[in-house]
């Protein structure tokens, strides 16, 4: 077996994060913003997590639509896959903050204005929807177009003689679906499913634009009334390192045990 290289890139990384934690070891003022900063780790987590759940289900849906049979189907989760791939992440967190938001509102208070005129209910009012929730909504719904990608090319990946052999065998489409097709496809695409959610841990920084009380945002917050832009920003930079570099060594982990489990 040929020796593997030392990962000299992830020495030099870990030369840097050091450097950054001992700097914030031996200065009070570093010491203080970390303190500050580390509040918003739970939201930034949070968020994430959320939004990565909700955007597999939409994107698996969406993912079956764009591999259906039905043309109707394919058309309308491919419209909708090429617009949301085609727009920044950014766009969409306003769009649906300041547009979505107002016109969901609307259309409820459109739905239920008999009851409203009667006094049984009060109008909905936009900021019913706090900032966080449409912020997580916007990643979902931007996230959803790629995994649903991710999954298409899953299930595509299943060879069709399979496919042939359960509809021989008796099965239906929906049988065929998940006992055959699906349980093949998540196992092919799981690094890269893994690796949306590095980016997606990346991306929840862009709420910080809509107030939501994450690492960026306290850290932007601390920064602009202290000035100390660059130890606020060195902290910020070392949280999110220690997230996405954990999470891209667990994917390197996960892609290095399905090789095994496939080539033993």
């Amino acid at each position: 077996m040929a020796k593997q290289d030392f990962p000299w890139w992830l020495g030099l990384l870990a030369v840097l994060a050091a450097a950054i934690i001992v700097s914030v070891a031996v200065s009070p003022d570093s010491q203080v913003i970390f303190t500050a900063v580390a509040k918003g780790l739970g939201v930034t987590i949070t968020v994430s997590l959320i939004a990565y759940g909700t955007s597999l289900l939409l994107g698996l849906l969406l993912g079956l639509l764009r591999a259906s049979p039905f043309k109707p189907f394919r058309e309308l989760a491919t419209f909708y896959i090429e617009v949301v791939r085609g727009l920044p992440m950014l766009v969409i967190l306003y769009y649906i903050a300041f547009v979505g938001a107002p016109a969901l509102a609307a259309a409820l208070n459109w739905l239920i204005a008999p009851f409203i005129k009667l006094g049984w209910l009060a109008a909905v009012e936009v900021r019913a929807f706090n900032f966080t929730v449409r912020a997580v909504l916007a990643l979902t719904l931007g996230y959803a177009a790629f995994i649903a990608e991710i999954f298409r090319a899953g299930i595509e990946s299943v060879p069709r003689g399979q496919v042939e052999a359960a509809h021989a065998l008796g099965l239906s489409h929906g049988q065929t679906l998940r006992k055959v097709v699906l349980p093949q496809a998540v196992r092919n695409v799981l690094p890269a499913l893994a690796n949306e959610f590095v980016a997606i841990v990346k991306d929840s920084s862009l709420v910080s634009v809509l107030g939501v009380q994450d690492i960026t945002q306290l850290g932007k917050v601390y920064s602009a009334s202290t000035f100390k832009f660059f130890e606020t920003y060195n902290v910020v930079a070392l949280f999110y390192l220690f997230i996405t570099i954990t999470l891209s060594l667990a994917v390197r982990s996960l892609e290095k045990k399905l090789k095994r489990s496939v080539h033993p």
